[in-house]
């Protein structure tokens, strides 16, 4: 299914309404999570900084970036998995009950119905009300291993895409930065933003299929034993392809959130700078 098919039968079946299904939980933490992960990032490259040059105002080599580019992934993803899990439930449960009904239409029945069938007033509604009523009713029945689904694909994620995310805005600022100067305009920050943002989704976009399917796993019946086992199925299924699926849509929203995101960083470091001094 392309995009602009999937734009239109999303709308078809949900109106605009399908396109923000589960995004209020995310949104809702979304300024903790950021601040976590680039506190955890700062926090982690003074450190390196300290142990290894003396200083934690020494300029970092590319290394020290990556890990702790790599640090701030690990972190947040005790955060954002059980948000994770509420947004791709709640986005997946109409497409799930969809099928559900249609097999069961199909299905043959040994026997002939006695009795009308129900009407289509009567058809039972979503499961998940919300994200609060869908992380209390995954914890009641899938207990705490539910509200961490998928977070070995997500741990892979972040920490391979963070350290990416981090790496490239670094390398981008040094090339955009004018001779004569130690940190680049704002347009040079805009820029290297926005392509750090894509090239971190590219890295990422591959476990994030994974994660989603194994977080989604969790409606009817399991059909993957663990991260291996939804990688190999995934690919024999639907081939290589099937990882990158969602690329384009990612990298398109990636490119302007994170010129924002790097903006507002690079003005809250000089504030705080100024407010030390």
């Amino acid at each position: 299914m392309g995009i602009w098919r999937c734009v239109r039968d999303l709308y078809r079946r949900e109106r605009v309404w399908g396109f923000y299904r589960g995004l209020s939980l995310p949104v809702g933490t979304v300024s903790l999570v950021s601040s976590v992960s680039f506190g955890t990032y700062r926090h982690c490259l003074s450190h390196i900084c300290r142990f290894r040059y003396g200083s934690a105002d020494a300029k970092p080599a590319r290394i020290d970036i990556t890990l702790s580019g790599f640090a701030s992934g690990l972190v947040r993803v005790f955060l954002t998995s059980p948000t994770e899990v509420a947004k791709v439930r709640l986005q997946t449960q109409a497409q799930t009950q969809t099928q559900q009904r249609r097999s069961s239409a199909s299905w043959p029945s040994a026997v002939p119905p006695r009795c009308p069938a129900p009407s289509a007033s009567l058809a039972p509604g979503p499961k998940y009300r919300g994200p609060l009523h869908c992380l209390t009713t995954v914890a009641r029945e899938e207990g705490l291993r539910g509200l961490y689904k998928g977070s070995s694909a997500l741990l892979f994620r972040d920490s391979h895409s963070f350290a990416t995310y981090f790496l490239s805005y670094s390398i981008l600022c040094e090339w955009l930065t004018p001779a004569g100067h130690s940190h680049p305009d704002v347009l040079g920050v805009l820029v290297a933003g926005g392509c750090a943002g894509v090239l971190a989704w590219a890295v990422a976009t591959p476990m994030d299929v994974i994660k989603s399917r194994l977080q989604a796993d969790g409606q009817g019946q399991q059909r993957y034993r663990g991260l291996v086992h939804c990688v190999v199925t995934s690919v024999r299924e639907e081939g290589p392809r099937v990882l990158f699926k969602g690329l384009v849509v990612n990298c398109c929203r990636a490119f302007p959130v994170n010129m924002v995101v790097f903006v507002a960083y690079e003005a809250a470091l000089r504030l705080a700078r100024g407010l030390l001094k």
